[in-house]
């Protein structure tokens, strides 16, 4: 695979030795009679890569707003700000009758009972039910109609619950919202009105899936690939792999926040899903880097950066040391990455020894 980084802005940085050959470029040839102290080193096969660091932020993925919907009553238990609810769990309670959480990614709108029209909403309840096991789709067909079977899972799942058992769902009874729910903000109070005041949400929160965003520059979009493992850094140091889970297609103008850093340039999100999510799970709205895998090289043989020289004629050598002589011969660099670059050359073989300067 080979993705080479031509980079513009601060945002993006290629990583490492990857320029360590200019300077070797321009050096003067080493001279026999110097007496530089020397070492040695091992001529290796292996897979090189080179990095290039994206600037993002880690935090917790989606913004729900929770809303008490149907007759107003009195807030009895509310949960605390951190706490993951999922489905079937309580949200809020109104007059002692906990809300509840069901899947769905569109908000409930009427009451739900035999006789009233198919609906997404009514699907919505028929999936949650059989995936809460108070049905089976041998049982009850999950197709949007209230049928006498919905009715049964609905009384079954009432009466596991202890509320009224009636086969029929009132407004406000359950809380649709797309996923887990964890609560960042609580806005009513215990012994409050249920609606909030002005209307408003009794509480909101996200989802508890940690993700790194991205504003990658419309100039380097070419070096962010869809399902590409990255390895984020946290700002503890510590490295997390990862994996490019979404990439927008289209280019949006930068923020003002990335404006006050003098980013001028149209970027393209995308989002990087962590693969240990309890790793930072302890972070919000923290700065992080995310490395991208931009050039890679598998199964070639390595020295390191410092074997090389620069020959009079240009071009570069290294000492190839064999049964105690000393050789001189030609190479071809191709990967810099870290401390080592990829090398050609006639007589190069694996387990070669070569010359190095002293440590």
């Amino acid at each position: 695979m080979r993705r080479r980084a031509v980079l513009s802005g601060a945002v993006l940085v290629v990583a490492g030795t990857a320029g360590a050959g200019w300077w070797l470029r321009d050096a003067p040839p080493p001279s026999a009679a110097a007496g530089v102290p020397t070492g040695t080193a091992t001529v290796t096969r292996t897979d090189l890569s080179t990095t290039t660091r994206v600037s993002g932020t880690l935090g917790y993925t989606g913004a729900y707003a929770v809303y008490r919907q149907g007759a107003d009553g009195t807030v009895t238990w509310l949960p605390q700000p951190g706490q993951v609810i999922t489905r079937g769990g309580r949200v809020f309670a109104v007059d002692n009758r906990p809300v509840r959480l069901f899947y769905c990614d569109r908000p409930a709108w009427r009451s739900l009972s035999l006789g009233v029209t198919p609906g997404p909403d009514v699907r919505a309840v028929e999936r949650n039910l059989v995936a809460l096991g108070h049905a089976t789709t041998a049982r009850l067909t999950v197709d949007g109609t209230f049928t006498r079977a919905t009715a049964a899972a609905l009384r079954r799942w009432q009466r596991a619950t202890h509320q009224p058992v009636t086969g029929r769902l009132a407004l406000g009874a359950v809380t649709f919202q797309p996923g887990r729910l964890r609560v960042t903000t609580v806005t009513a109070q215990v012994g409050g009105p249920a609606a909030g005041e002005a209307g408003g949400a009794v509480l909101s929160g996200t989802s508890p899936t940690v993700a790194v965003t991205l504003a990658v520059p419309v100039t380097d979009s070419h070096l962010v690939r869809l399902r590409d493992a990255v390895t984020v850094t946290l700002p503890d140091g510590d490295t997390v792999p990862g994996r490019v889970s979404e990439l927008s297609t289209v280019a949006s103008s930068p923020s003002e926040q990335e404006l006050g850093r003098g980013n001028e340039m149209p970027s393209v999100a995308a989002t990087v899903t962590l693969g240990r999510q309890v790793a930072g799970a302890r972070f919000d709205q923290a700065p992080v880097e995310v490395g991208v895998v931009t050039d890679s090289a598998e199964g070639v043989l390595a020295v390191p950066v410092t074997a090389l020289v620069a020959l009079a004629g240009g071009g570069y050598g290294l000492y190839l040391l064999d049964g105690g002589t000393r050789q001189l011969i030609g190479v071809t660099p191709g990967l810099f990455s870290d401390t080592l670059v990829q090398v050609e050359g006639a007589g190069l073989r694996e387990g070669a020894t070569v010359e190095v300067p002293a440590t």
